[in-house]
């Protein structure tokens, strides 16, 4: 059965989420659309356990559902378990972010009345409000997220809502005097040396720490913030500032990374999931682009700028340079990266008088 994906009577919807942090930040502007639309409604995210914390905090979402399943794994029997909760739930509709089959596979087997995603993965069968898409018309991801929350066909509504994560301002007091820090001792920069995807996005740990030192003598405190997957690359850049940077990287958790980042003056970031979730605090973002592009996934605030180098060879969207020589990341230097925040903080004094 086909029905109207924005009904009056809809009031519970399920949203399969994304996989990654990033791109769970680039979904909350259709997230928004979605509440505006229903603002008494349900709204409850189905996506991988690693995402919840952000999830939590967004206020338009009710709740989220934690998805067993690595990445790959298909695991039916699981699905089909999973899929029967979600059909006791009672769903009137399902938007499915992702383009993989198998995400739309719980939808339809939870009999959710519609289902509405993007055709790939020979899943059209899966969904009965299948969208055609034309990335020319819609070139950024958010975009592609936020023209699923209208009906098919329309033009995208923009601006798109801007992002916005809460704060739990206790919880960080508790956590800045669990670390030894002191926001009174000098404003922060946090630096965001990792990047999952592989490490042709990395700015070198050598060139972060050189950029530590410059900013602890123009009078700033500089941490390290990170995953415990970035733990080498933060006592790496901790080890050759000569001290300058504090290594936080694994000893914190993605919620508790969030009220960090929300103490920095500037966040200096490959582009990661958590720049785009320094985007969404309001942070003063200078984001380092090499082998991806900006046009795709930017950071989607006022307050974030963008760095990179046009080279002929780039963007390439692999994991490690296919070149050998890394010029991307490597032509990129400190000195650069120093003087482009130098011009921010001028910026955000010219707008302050």
């Amino acid at each position: 059965m086909r029905a109207s994906a924005h009904c009056n009577r809809l009031h519970k919807i399920l949203v399969i989420g994304p996989s990654w942090i990033g791109d769970t930040i680039l979904a909350q502007p259709f997230l928004r659309r979605l509440r505006e639309q229903h603002p008494d409604g349900q709204l409850d995210v189905l996506a991988p356990a690693w995402t919840l914390p952000l999830l939590q905090r967004m206020s338009e979402v009710s709740g989220g559902i934690a998805s067993p399943f690595a990445h790959g794994e298909f695991r039916l029997k699981a699905r089909v378990a999973l899929a029967r909760e979600q059909r006791e739930r009672r769903y009137d509709h399902a938007f499915v972010l992702p383009n993989s089959f198998k995400s739309a596979l719980i939808p339809w087997l939870a009999r959710i009345e519609v289902r509405t995603g993007y055709v790939g993965e020979l899943r059209y069968p899966l969904l009965n409000d299948a969208r055609r898409l034309d990335a020319r018309a819609l070139p950024m991801m958010a975009e592609r997220y936020a023209a699923l929350a209208q009906p098919a066909g329309e033009p995208l509504l923009r601006p798109l809502p801007p992002l916005r994560l809460s704060v739990d301002a206790a919880a960080r007091a508790d956590l800045l005097q669990q670390l030894g820090l002191d926001l009174s001792a000098a404003p922060v920069v946090c630096l965001c040396p990792g990047a999952e995807y592989g490490p042709a996005k990395r700015w070198p740990t050598q060139y972060f720490a050189e950029l530590a030192r410059q900013l602890r003598d123009a009078g700033y405190q500089i941490w390290v913030i990170g995953s415990n997957k970035d733990h080498a690359l933060g006592a790496a850049i901790a080890l050759e500032s000569g001290g300058a940077a504090v290594d936080l990287t694994g000893r914190t958790n993605l919620e508790q990374a969030v009220d960090l980042l929300s103490c920095a003056r500037h966040v200096v970031s490959n582009d990661s999931g958590l720049m785009h979730v320094a985007a969404a605090l309001g942070a003063s973002v200078l984001a380092l682009y090499g082998s991806s592009s900006p046009a795709f996934t930017p950071p989607l605030s006022e307050r974030a700028q963008v760095l990179k180098l046009d080279l002929p060879c780039s963007p390439c969207y692999q994991r490690e340079c296919p070149l050998g020589h890394f010029n991307c990341m490597r032509q990129l230097t400190p000195r650069r990266v120093g003087e482009a925040l130098a011009q921010m903080q001028a910026s955000s004094h010219e707008v302050a008088r």
